[in-house]
């Protein structure tokens, strides 16, 4: 099985989407710092995650969710559990990569 997934900081509140063939592994790789693009953010909590029988699939899910549409899709998707935990809405800048000025 392949894993595309989103993670949520719980320091910053924002949102990183992967894809991956060990999702428990990759969680922990982003909570201990192993991520490159997530360092300095953790730690995380996984949100949301597909699953998909290939890898060429999950990156091409990977790729759909991190387009303006997929953010939309991800949103409307978890529109009851991001207010549930106070994230009503997520600031424009929320799924930018760190260090990306708008």
């Amino acid at each position: 099985m392949y894993y595309t997934y989103v993670i949520r900081s719980e320091n910053d509140g924002r949102f990183y989407t992967g894809s991956t063939n060990d999702l428990r592994k990759r969680l922990s790789e982003h909570n201990i710092g192993r991520v490159t693009s997530t360092k300095s953010r953790g730690p995380f909590e996984l949100i949301y995650y597909e699953a998909s029988l290939n890898e060429k699939d999950a990156r091409a899910r990977e790729k759909y969710l991190k387009t303006g549409m997929g953010k939309r899709y991800i949103k409307n998707r978890l529109k009851r559990f991001l207010s549930l935990t106070g994230c009503k809405k997520q600031p424009a800048g929320s799924w930018r990569k760190p260090g990306h000025q708008q």
